[in-house]
């Protein structure tokens, strides 16, 4: 799940207009973020298993801290908090925990049975969406367009940056999930911690972008 994720980013704009789209990107991927820091820390791992699933060549071996729904649920609840403190925006800070949450029920449906329910489970859960690519396709362009739907039903631009920076980042969004899909397997783990760390410049122009568009109602 890559874009699918962006889109429930995209599509919480609709229902907590104060926050940026930046912090909602953040929200919906806080966990693939924080697992590549655990992979360089050797915290969790991952092997390159090509024909593990037909969408993605990684076999997910450990990841309880950052993909777990225990703690899925400790992260949800802390992002909430931290919002809240920062913003005095609690509509705002419910919505950015339920994204934090959404990215777990969303790799439940995709995993294959890999996802534990809490550090040191022996239970691992996963639908496998995963083990169909034009299923998977289907499933995560439904949910990138209707978050493109909602965003651009409820924003719109207040310049040219808030035009050709958003759809650009949609653009790059779409060939990155591309290239995820059938590009080369990625040579060792160390590139894997590497490129899930350059997911926070996505952040940032996302935060960017959202600046040059203003909330319409809706």
């Amino acid at each position: 799940m890559f874009v699918g994720h962006f889109g429930v980013g995209l599509a919480a704009k609709s229902v907590s207009k104060r926050t940026s789209l930046g912090t909602l990107f953040l929200a919906a991927q806080f966990v693939d973020l924080l697992w590549p820091i655990l992979l360089m820390a050797k915290w969790e791992s991952v092997e390159i298993a090509p024909g593990h699933t037909a969408v993605t060549p990684l076999n997910f071996v450990h990841y309880p801290i950052s993909h777990s729904l225990l703690m899925c649920g400790v992260w949800a609840f802390g992002f909430a908090g931290v919002y809240a403190l920062a913003s005095k925006d609690p509509r705002g800070a419910r919505v950015c925990g339920a994204a934090v949450m959404s990215h777990w029920i969303l790799d439940f449906v995709t995993h294959r049975p890999d996802l534990p329910l809490f550090p040191g489970s022996d239970t691992f859960v996963g639908l496998g969406l995963w083990y169909s690519v034009p299923a998977t396709i289907a499933v995560e362009g439904f949910l990138f367009a209707a978050g493109i739907w909602l965003y651009t039903r409820c924003t719109r631009s207040r310049n040219r940056v808030g035009t050709w920076g958003f759809w650009s980042l949609l653009l790059f969004l779409v060939l990155i999930y591309i290239g995820n899909l059938f590009g080369d397997p990625p040579p060792n783990a160390a590139m894997i911690s590497w490129v899930g760390n350059a997911q926070w410049f996505l952040i940032i122009w996302a935060y960017w972008v959202d600046r040059h568009r203003e909330v319409l109602a809706c």
